[in-house]
């Protein structure tokens, strides 16, 4: 009889070859129950870094894991090289980029233990981060199924010393826009309140495995047609729908520097605006109900209206993205069926997160 961690280890991995450290290991009393995830793209300059934090964590994680997706630098070596000293785990190189969403089904199928922290190679938690967020989850557990809990993330200190938010949570807007609190804001100790949020950045947030076994789709955690970007989101709504909660601990600290950017969208590579084109479609293919579609449609239709004249007269390399959609549009609604299928949790419990 196959469990969920066999129903896990279906996911598509297709992997080439695995190097690593030592074997796997499950969390003793001197580490915390996590696996840490990364999936790394070209950033080697960022890897010994990353790795330098998450040496320092305490309690250490039980196992690390790094998926690394065709990179054209040497991110693979060197993982191995700046692997922290006594932690278990492995590098697994791909030989096609498949993406965050494909990358992190590979550490889910690969990793054993009952948590695991999506880390990106730019981030640096802080040595209590883990701590904190594992707290905060234990305190929560009598009155919620707590799926996740996000920390506070801030971007490195500017030239003034000043500090900006990166990301407190997930919010949704009516235009079926969904922005990380306070991104970009100057720290002033706002967002201090422990609370539920609709979700977590993949950049740094502690997952329950149960509950991400419980959302999977075929074996799938995090939906590859998604590639980059919003595929968090996705996986969110998801929780939301199956009535897990997703909570925001401010005591738990992580920088992040942040590549990609709104404001940095022109400079970002074609492939890249065209998934995130792509993929704002793809998130309400898959979840928007009839009675959000009425009264979000004037704030939707607007923000698409923006979105193709953009593309039409700025970005004409992700005009494929809409033609893509319409290609799968059979593939994609056979996908909105088998996830709102399992849908458990009433209209109001997923609405609400579009007005605060």
């Amino acid at each position: 009889m196959s469990g969920p961690i066999d129903d896990l280890r279906r996911v598509r991995s297709a992997t080439d070859s695995t190097a690593g450290t030592a074997g796997l290991a499950t969390s003793t009393p001197h580490t915390a129950p996590v696996a840490i995830l990364i999936v790394t793209h070209d950033d080697a300059g960022d890897l010994p870094a990353c790795f330098a934090t998450i040496a320092a964590l305490s309690p250490p994680p039980a196992e690390l894991m790094v998926v690394d997706c065709a990179s054209g630098d040497d991110s693979a070596s060197v993982a191995r090289r700046d692997w922290p000293a006594g932690l278990a785990g492995e590098v697994v190189p791909l030989s096609e980029n498949r993406g965050f969403a494909g990358g992190m089904n590979v550490a889910l199928a690969k990793s054993r233990a009952p948590w695991v922290l999506t880390l990106n190679a730019d981030a640096r938690p802080s040595a209590d981060y883990l701590q904190h967020l594992l707290a905060r989850a234990k305190a929560a557990e009598a009155h919620a199924r707590v799926a996740a809990v996000t920390g506070r993330l801030v971007r490195p200190p500017a030239a003034d010393g000043n500090r900006r938010l990166d990301a407190c949570g997930m919010r949704l807007t009516p235009a079926w826009r969904h922005h990380d609190r306070g991104s970009g804001a100057l720290d002033r100790g706002q967002f201090a309140r422990p609370q539920p949020v609709f979700g977590g950045t993949g950049a740094a947030t502690l997952w329950r495995r149960e509950a991400l076994l419980d959302v999977a789709i075929d074996g799938e955690v995090f939906d590859e047609r998604f590639h980059s970007f919003r595929e968090d989101a996705e996986l969110c709504f998801r929780l939301r729908e199956r009535r897990w909660e997703v909570l925001y601990e401010p005591a738990a600290i992580c920088e992040h520097r942040r590549v990609n950017l709104p404001a940095r969208r022109a400079a970002m590579p074609p492939e890249v605006n065209r998934h995130s084109l792509k993929n704002r479609y793809l998130l309400r293919t898959y979840h928007q109900t009839f009675r959000n579609l009425i009264w979000t449609l004037p704030f939707a239709l607007f923000r698409d209206l923006q979105a193709l004249l953009w593309v039409l007269f700025f970005e004409r390399g992700s005009l494929p993205a809409y033609r893509w959609l319409w290609t799968h549009r059979g593939e994609l609604l056979a996908r909105r069926r088998a996830i709102q299928s399992r849908r458990t949790a009433g209209w109001w419990e997923v609405e609400r997160w579009f007005l605060q």
